[in-house]
């Protein structure tokens, strides 16, 4: 009568922990996957996309420097995952971003060259892409 029981016991555990896991794991199916961006990793992405010119001269601290100059902009432009979403559209254009870089790059007395910056920010947005950071193209209004 014990075996019974026990029994009994074990097949309702099992059936309340297969409903559970079940319907976890649709609700993480359904949902997209989570953008990861680990700066380590980026560097080392970006600095191997770099044109063989580029790369021939920036070190992988000049590229994680410009990568980290692009973070912050970001930052200020409310574009992070831990300032949750901002009110209404971001939109950043390419122009906006290298000025900034290259402001900071110039107040810290730094020789990157507007080619150099380019290129990192260029290999920089492939990055974003193969992460699947990217949201849609905005609409021209």
């Amino acid at each position: 009568m014990i075996v019974l029981y026990v029994v009994i016991a074990v097949a309702v555990v099992f059936l309340i922990a297969a409903v559970l896991v079940g319907r976890e794991a649709r609700r993480l199916d359904a949902a997209p996957p989570q953008a990861v961006f680990d700066i380590d990793e980026a560097t080392e992405w970006v600095a191997n996309h770099l044109p063989f010119e580029i790369s021939a001269v920036l070190s992988y601290a000049d590229v994680r420097q410009i990568i980290e100059w692009n973070l912050e902009f970001l930052r200020a432009r409310g574009m992070t995952a831990s300032q949750g979403a901002p009110e209404g559209a971001v939109v950043v254009g390419p122009e906006e971003l290298a000025d900034f870089v290259l402001s900071r790059a110039r107040a810290a007395d730094s020789p990157y060259s507007e080619d150099q910056v380019a290129a990192v920010l260029d290999a920089q947005l492939g990055y974003f892409d193969a992460i699947g950071a990217i949201g849609p193209e905005a609409d021209q209004e």
